[in-house]
């Protein structure tokens, strides 16, 4: 890894982890980081050898504290309009076809709670805090939060982040389901690498097609949904990873799935 630069990227057997580097800013999301970011996903993307994603923050005090406010002073509305038309950090992570994990390990707010929602699987510190501040502002979540957090938390929940802009532990936001894990902070990314390692010894495959299938539950009323999911499991059926799967568990042994 190279210091100074907006994002970090490192590789640990089949995980990728993308560190998320502005820790004096409290990694504060900028338009540099954001590309940096997009650029890293997409090499963990296209990297045959990653599996799994994590994502965390570089520092002690925060995972992502927000957009940098800063570079809203100067944006016009055009502006805005333009870096909204744009392919999204949130995006990028909810569409990438690999699971991946937020290793939240501080501050959590704004858009930067809106990129750990857009993850398929948030742990905690607990020292975490989360929030959607931006009313605070004068403005409302722009990067899913309005969208994402209710699906995840319920109604009532999510309006009463949004609404009063305030935040919430690390306790409180397992409590409502906003994470799936808490943990110290000596041990959040041991936890985080050791799921990682777990998920990423399944079938690349088959982790593809289940991510795509339950994402879509949140937007398919239940008929279609149950299409997609025979349409995809049958396209299992026809990968070289069900071959190793189903033969690696008549044989009594683990399956090494070659991921296609």
């Amino acid at each position: 890894m190279t210091e100074g630069r907006p994002v970090l990227s490192e590789t640990r057997g089949a995980v990728a982890v993308l560190t998320m580097n502005r820790p004096e800013k409290r990694n504060a999301l900028d338009d540099a980081m954001r590309a940096a970011f997009l650029e890293a996903m997409e090499g963990a993307r296209r990297d045959g050898a990653v599996r799994v994603i994590i994502v965390t923050g570089a520092g002690e005090k925060a995972f992502v504290a927000g957009a940098d406010i800063s570079e809203f002073e100067r944006r016009t509305p055009v502006d805005q309009w333009r870096a909204m038309k744009a392919v999204s950090i949130y995006d990028a992570v909810a569409r990438c076809p690999k699971p991946v994990i937020a290793a939240i390990n501080g501050y959590c707010l704004g858009g930067g709670m809106e990129l750990a929602m857009a993850c398929d699987i948030r742990l905690a510190s607990e020292v975490a805090r989360f929030g959607q501040p931006e009313v605070n502002l004068g403005l409302i979540p722009g990067g899913g939060g309005t969208q994402r957090l209710p699906r995840i938390v319920g109604l009532g929940a999510a309006l009463r982040l949004i609404l009063t802009g305030e935040l919430i532990d690390a306790a409180e936001a397992r409590r409502i389901g906003l994470v799936e894990e808490v943990s110290s902070p000596a041990t959040l990314m041991e936890r985080a690498v050791a799921l990682a390692d777990v998920v990423a010894a399944k079938s690349p495959v088959a982790l593809a097609a289940a991510k795509e299938a339950t994402r879509a539950a949140l937007s398919l009323p239940l008929d279609d949904g149950l299409k997609l999911e025979s349409a995809l499991f049958q396209l299992c059926f026809s990968s070289e990873d069900k071959a190793e799967g189903v033969r690696a568990f008549l044989e009594k042994r683990p399956p090494q799935f070659p991921g296609r």
